[in-house]
């Protein structure tokens, strides 16, 4: 299929007829055209198709390759424009044209970004293989191995697209970052495919399919369209998404443009002129100064960063000032500033540090006083750079540059390792192999795509780029990998900051490593970029699994050994199926994460020792609000000792505290449980010494979690009278503590006994709960709970 534009009728006007002007930003776009994006499945082949088919050409498609490239393969752009029409001859579009007019848009789409033969021929095939019956085999033998896996490549995308699970939409996209990876073009000739059924989306007549195409286009392909530096088709997206998901925003923002536009028609051109006169007295050769609009995405998108209304905005209004050289931009920018009053905040320089996606330009923002003191931004750039700008990849491509050219014979081969280069791919890389699912990678991909950036220093001087809110655990993973996974502290302009500090532009950071250090759980909650998160995760399950483990092979030889039964891998390797475990490794893991009992797997191997046995003790647990939360699942406990991950209880029968001397039991399939050091219940395991684990609280991490509560017990004697329910519970309140459970164990005439459960930080609030409960009327004896 096309991909995105599949059940559509021409008869719904939709948002964004009557374009066909230069848009803002100087997007241009043709009216929508009576194509869209996906053929009927069952097409007419009556004879005014045929007609129609037959006055469908490649002509303008092939003037417009040859005023760019005179050398092009005219000859194999004509095969590849035939071989389409022929294998969608009597396909049609929802509104009756022929389908042969999508894959032509799409390559004229390629064509105006001046792209290479390969690439335009790829977009006349590019749904050949999904949709009619030639076969991969048959394009490779026509076309060549180039052409047929750009065509395999998007083909993949595409039956994945029509997907609207979000597990099959992240598996799209992994698949993409993969076919990009070995070729940039797989992604430049998807972006025209969903520029052009972007164009032509409102045919499509159900409202929640037409949203869902346009958030993903918004979510993933506007923000990779931006990474490439290709501007113009990253504004076109953004706004034809914003027209279908805020179509009522997008109108009133045209409308107030409008009417601006109205109103200050006879003011730009004054403008133009006085900003090219002061630029030249300087001597800065100005070649041209055009003025734009702000686009309405990127107005409303504003409006809600900044939280402002559309008046207070003060660059609706922008100017580019090309001029010949990277000096003259400095010597343009020295004239602006020395002229009229600068917009404090507005200057930019991306020409000495670029952009990820090698954008370059000097942006200021200044008032002019005439007209109207009014406020606009000033972009300076050279021709080259605006190329660059407007076009991203396409305008210094790889496969028009001799030296890039690869030693082969087939024209056109993609150089993988310059593209690997690109910073940006590395990190997409990198979180791919890091990701343990489909729909992880998609989030975290999502995080790296977004966001504005800063700009950093190493102690020696490196630029590191990063999102906006990043932090030094960011900035050690954006300097490499091992840096991050042993990174402990940080220097910030010199100073020691926390590992949650927020950079700003500028600041230069040293980060202190240490031999054997590793990456904290709690570093998730913080990090902002998605190569960051994905290597803290990828750290943390691993330590879990190793940490199973560990657990699953005590705990199996332990229940071997108690039935007096041999527990050999050679024993263990007969019931693994048993237990769906692909390896040995894998029962272990299972067995220490609780999934299956020590004793389940002895009673498989052994079945003839399967009795009814009493169901052993177990530690009482709390009530679910009490729970704590297990380390790895969000929070991350404040215990040293343990591994990353491993599964945590508090022990029902002490109820240890942040203060309390500690030790831990490993309790089979349960991981571990803590106890107080001086709880009764440790006598019991006095015999199993093999159990008992050394640990302790971090306090550094229980200080940082001061608001985060624990349960302690309280015993309470107090009187037999009316209120004193209420009298303790306020006494518990007044002294910050909340009460989670209350039990009335003896009650007599004249008094009663009382267990209450109360969530405190530690143990020294512990003690003022019961110092206030102590003070309370008509209480006789308060103590901490032991058991």
């Amino acid at each position: 299929m096309a991909g995105d534009g599949n059940h559509v009728t021409p008869a719904r006007p939709g948002p964004l007829a009557g374009r066909g002007m230069m848009q803002p930003d100087g997007v241009e776009t043709a009216p929508p055209p009576r194509y869209v994006g996906a053929p009927a499945k069952v097409g007419k082949t009556g004879q005014s198709e045929a007609q129609a088919e037959a006055g469908v050409s490649a002509h303008n498609l092939i003037r417009r390759v040859r005023a760019y490239d005179p050398g092009a393969d005219i000859a194999t752009i004509e095969a590849a424009f035939e071989a389409a029409r022929r294998a969608h001859a009597g396909q049609l579009r929802d509104n009756g044209d022929p389908y042969i007019t999508h894959p032509l848009a799409v390559a004229t789409i390629l064509a105006q970004m001046k792209l290479d033969t390969a690439s335009i021929v790829t977009g006349l095939l590019h749904d050949t293989i999904e949709d009619t019956g030639l076969t991969l085999a048959e394009l490779e033998s026509r076309f060549g191995p180039t052409v047929a896996g750009l065509v395999d490549g998007v083909t993949k995308l595409t039956r994945l697209e029509l997907q609207s699970d979000r597990t099959k939409q992240a598996e799209n996209f992994r698949k993409l970052v993969l076919a990009m990876s070995r070729d940039i073009r797989v992604l430049m000739v998807k972006l025209a495919d969903r520029l052009h059924n972007m164009r032509t989306l409102h045919y499509v007549e159900r409202l929640d399919r037409r949203q869902r195409i346009a958030r993903e286009t918004m979510d993933i392909y506007a923000p990779l369209a931006e990474r490439i530096g290709m501007d113009r088709v990253k504004t076109e997206l953004q706004n034809l998404s914003f027209a279908e998901l805020e179509p009522e925003a997008n109108a009133t923002i045209r409308a107030r443009l409008n009417y601006l536009r109205g109103q200050g028609a006879d003011i730009i051109d004054e403008m133009r002129a006085e900003i090219a006169r002061v630029c030249n007295e300087a001597g800065a050769q100005v070649i041209d100064v055009t003025g734009r609009e702000k686009t309405p995405y990127s107005i409303w998108e504003k409006m809600q960063r900044h939280n402002v209304a559309f008046e207070q905005l003060s660059d609706i209004m922008a100017f580019r000032v090309l001029v010949p050289s990277r000096e003259s931009c400095y010597v343009a920018l020295g004239a602006l500033h020395g002229a009229y009053p600068v917009i404090a905040g507005r200057f930019k320089d991306y020409i000495s540090t670029p952009k990820p996606n090698g954008y370059q330009s000097l942006h200021t923002g200044v008032t002019l006083r005439s007209p109207r003191n009014q406020k606009i931004e000033v972009q300076i750039r050279t021709p080259e750079m605006h190329d660059v700008a407007e076009n991203g990849v396409a305008s210094h491509w790889l496969y028009k540059q001799p030296e890039a050219q690869p030693k082969s014979k087939e024209a056109g081969a993609m150089p993988v390792p310059q593209l690997r280069k690109l910073r940006w791919v590395q990190d997409l890389l990198e979180i791919l192999e890091n990701s343990a699912a489909p729909d992880e990678f998609l989030e975290n991909t999502k995080l790296e795509l977004y966001q504005d950036q800063v700009f950093c220093f190493t102690p020696k001087g490196q630029l590191i780029q990063l999102p906006r809110g990043a932090t030094p655990v960011d900035f050690a993973y954006a300097v490499h990998s091992q840096v991050g996974d042993t990174c402990v502290g940080a220097k910030v302009n010199g100073r020691l900051m926390p590992l949650r500090h927020e950079l700003q532009n500028g600041d230069q950071v040293e980060i202190m490593t240490a031999r054997g250090g590793s990456p904290s759980p709690a570093w998730e909650r913080f990090v902002v970029t998605g190569k960051a998160r994905a290597r803290i995760r990828r750290y943390i399950a691993q330590a879990q699994r190793e940490t199973h483990l560990d657990a699953g092979r005590v705990a199996l030889t332990r229940a071997f050994r108690q039935d007096g039964v041999d527990g050999s891998e050679k024993v263990l390797e007969t019931v693994l199926g048993a237990f769906k475990a692909a390896s040995l490794a894998d029962l272990y893991v299972a067995v220490g994460a609780g999934h299956v009992g020590a004793k389940d797997v002895v009673h498989a191997a052994y079945p003839e020792l399967k009795r009814s046995a009493r169901a052993p003790r177990m530690v009482p647990s709390f009530p679910s609000r009490m729970r704590p939360k297990l380390p790895g699942a969000g929070n991350g406990l404040a215990l040293t000792g343990l591994g990353a991950g491993v599964a945590v209880h508090f022990a029902g029968c002490c109820h240890p505290l942040p203060g309390d001397k500690i030790v831990g039991i490993v309790a089979t399939g349960k991981g571990v449980t803590v106890h107080t050091r001086e709880c009764a219940t440790l006598a019991s395991f006095a015999d199993t010494p093999e159990r008992f684990m050394d640990i302790d609280w971090d306090y550094d991490a229980v200080r940082e979690r001061s608001a985060e509560p624990h349960v302690g017990r309280i015993s309470v004697i107090g009187a037999n009278e009316p209120g004193m329910l209420a009298t303790l519970t306020n006494a518990v309140s007044k002294h910050d503590g909340s009460v989670v459970n209350l039990k009335i164990t003896n009650r007599q005439a004249d008094f009663m006994e009382i267990l209450i459960d109360v969530e405190v930080r530690d143990l020294r609030h512990l003690s003022t709960v019961i110092a206030g409960l102590r003070g309370a009327a008509g209480v006789t004896q308060v103590e901490r709970a032991k058991a």
